[in-house]
């Protein structure tokens, strides 16, 4: 299934997409799609829905594709390539750190430059989406407790992550740098997590360009090993890592300006799209 949530930030409603494309109301079955409706028993069931008897959404922005993300866990430097570009060596563990929950934002919300950004950043990563709790689990289990897959886009300000000393959270968890949809595509849907192609545009020039096919550590390996350190709820999401070509590896190095376009997108799980925008200021109208 690709489930979906339509609306206005906070009132957003539980759909899927039928076999045209086309987003159906679940409205009238659940009431959200959460951490409880992420369970894998909730799931046989929606799956169970002929998506034609459900009514036909049309339009409406798409939001985050489900609520109740307890938390947002990154995994850095998760592509060689990508640690070559930025001149740090190759993992020998997984790098893990966290954005803040308050940097989720729709798949094609506008993305805020925070105040006095001078190096903001891109990053297309794949996103896995938690549906049951997950404590110190074999990698042979650990896809097990997956729910599915979404795009993500790790929006990171370098300046703060790398030279403003202490750890990478600040440069990653502000507000709107964490777009993630359209879609929540089931694990059934994607047999194979580590076989997606993924790419991201800036004012249409394609950026990067990769596979998941060469990550370092594969999704099995980065949530068992997660859920070593911290338990991993239903609603969680954890971002895997991005392939080359994003800013900071330019040289010159590129940087987001207000009026820039991100469109980025991996097989199978959609695409999103997002104008970036200057701050504007505590207590401004920014959509979340």
């Amino acid at each position: 299934m690709k489930l979906v949530r339509i609306g206005e930030p906070g009132a957003e409603r539980p759909g899927m997409l039928d076999s045209d494309g086309r987003v159906r109301d679940l409205s009238g079955v659940i009431d959200n799609i959460g951490p409880q409706e992420l369970a894998p028993g909730v799931l046989a069931r929606l799956a169970n829905i002929d998506p034609a008897t459900l009514p036909v959404v049309e339009g409406g922005r798409f939001g985050v594709p489900w609520s109740g993300v307890g938390k947002i866990v990154a995994i850095g430097l998760n592509y060689a390539d990508h640690a070559a570009e930025a001149g740090m060596p190759l993992p020998t563990e997984p790098i893990v750190f966290l954005k803040a929950n308050t940097s989720l934002n729709g798949p094609n919300d506008n993305v805020m430059l925070p105040l006095d950004s001078q190096k903001s950043d891109w990053e297309v990563e794949l996103g896995v989406v938690i549906g049951t709790r997950a404590r110190n689990v074999w990698k042979e289990q650990a896809l097990d407790y997956v729910a599915g897959y979404c795009v993500v886009n790790d929006v990171s300000e370098r300046e703060f992550q790398l030279e403003r000393g202490g750890t990478w959270d600040k440069g990653k968890g502000c507000d709107t740098f964490c777009p993630a949809g359209p879609w929540l595509v089931t694990r059934d849907e994607v047999p194979d997590a580590q076989k997606l192609g993924m790419w991201l545009d800036v004012n249409g020039e394609r950026m990067q360009k990769g596979s998941t096919a060469t990550m370092v550590f594969d999704v099995a390996t980065i949530v068992s090993y997660v859920s070593r350190f911290m338990t991993l709820e239903p609603g969680d999401l954890i971002a895997t890592g991005t392939p080359p070509g994003v800013g900071m590896g330019f040289k010159p190095p590129r940087y987001l300006r207000a009026g820039d376009v991100m469109r980025l997108g991996v097989e199978g799980l959609g695409e999103q799209s997002q104008n970036v925008v200057a701050y504007v200021g505590r207590g401004g109208a920014i959509r979340i």
